[in-house]
């Protein structure tokens, strides 16, 4: 009995001694470390004696606070490590760049909700999530229809469909082509070399376009190309006359020369106005079965000149990528006189339009 009193005694001597263990201490040790390989090469004299395990003194210890520039992480030196700029389009999401770019892509159109994954990048060629270059095209084609149509009667609707439908087509096999003449200057310049040299960067508008990007081969560019034009052939078909089709055939001509202009003038954008105004003459050849150059030559020169004002203003944005790789547009050929040449071409386009009007009796 005595010395079961003593040893009560000596445990409750010691338990008032001993600090209280504090019931957050697991949380606020960090982990061990993780057990290291037992490689031969760790102990080049042979293997060593395993030493005891020697328990950790039972004492609050604090993570070390990393230094601002170190880590890209930030904690508060409270063992929670949290990123110090965080978004759903970091590098670590499927959605951020290939070069670890974070910031955020633009909006998703109606291609990426609507259209099947397979088919994406096609429409991501024909630019069917960029609409306005097909309405650039099929106006032209709307009003020469609606100059052609009976005066206090509405235009009519079916020609109006087969041209809207094959400004879809015809502007989607001119992004086609351009892509497949392009797809070095999109993606790395114009050649190997003046990227060895330089080191430029891709151009950044075009740089997520699907050849440049790798999407797609340029076989299947040609393929669906094939496609386009197929369905445009359909529609010119359509049209109840031979000088409309002979007209329409002759379009390709442009549509498959202009992505070559730029490499030559400084006027690329004045061929592109030849390009897409083509519909002024198509449109009054299918409704009247005739060209009146009183009226259409000058329709056609408004477009021309519009063309030029619109296209000119685009082509500011890759002027600094367009000298690298040695392209030329009017953005470069006007420089600080850009104001003055759209302004003098918006007045042509203006004026055209009423010397049309008034050939073909509108009256106001």
């Amino acid at each position: 009995m005595a010395l079961l009193h003593a040893a009560a005694a000596d445990i409750l001597r010691r338990h008032r001694r001993a600090p209280p263990i504090p019931l957050f201490l697991p949380f606020l040790s960090p982990p061990p470390p993780p057990p290291q390989p037992l490689t031969p090469d760790r102990f080049p004299d042979g293997p060593r004696p395993v030493a005891p395990y020697l328990a950790p003194p039972l004492c609050r210890r604090r993570w070390p606070r990393p230094p601002p520039s170190s880590s890209s992480y930030v904690g508060g030196g409270r063992g929670i490590l949290l990123p110090s700029t965080f978004s759903i389009y970091s590098p670590l999401s499927t959605s951020a760049s290939p070069d670890g770019d974070s910031s955020p892509p633009p909006p998703s159109s109606w291609v990426d909700r609507w259209v099947p994954q397979a088919a994406r990048p096609y429409a991501m060629l024909a630019r069917l999530d960029k609409p306005i270059g097909t309405w650039l095209l099929a106006w032209p084609c709307f009003w020469s229809i609606a100059m052609a149509s009976t005066p206090g009667e509405l235009p009519d609707m079916r020609m109006l469909a087969l041209f809207g439908c094959g400004a879809v087509l015809l502007r989607g096999a001119g992004c086609t082509v351009n892509d497949l003449l392009d797809r070095d200057i999109d993606n790395k310049g114009d050649a190997f070399y003046i990227v060895a040299i330089l080191k430029l960067k891709p151009v950044e508008r075009t740089k997520s376009r699907p050849f440049a990007s790798g999407v797609l081969t340029p076989t299947q560019g040609v393929g669906f190309l094939g496609f386009q034009l197929l369905l445009g052939l359909g529609i010119l078909l359509q049209l109840n006359n031979y000088n409309s089709r002979i007209l329409g055939a002759s379009s390709l001509l442009l549509v498959f020369s202009y992505p070559l202009m730029k490499r030559f003038t400084f006027w690329p954008q004045a061929f592109l106005g030849l390009t897409f105004n083509w519909g002024a003459l198509l449109g009054w050849a299918a409704m009247k079965e005739n060209l009146d150059p009183a009226i259409i030559l000058p329709l056609y020169t408004a477009g021309i000149c519009w063309t030029l004002v619109y296209d000119t203003i685009y082509a500011h944005q890759d002027k600094e990528d367009d000298l690298k790789v040695g392209v030329k547009s009017t953005a470069l050929r006007f420089g600080d006189s850009t104001k003055h040449w759209i302004s003098g071409f918006g007045a042509a386009c203006i004026g055209s339009l009423a010397l049309s009007g008034y050939s073909a009796d509108l009256g106001w």
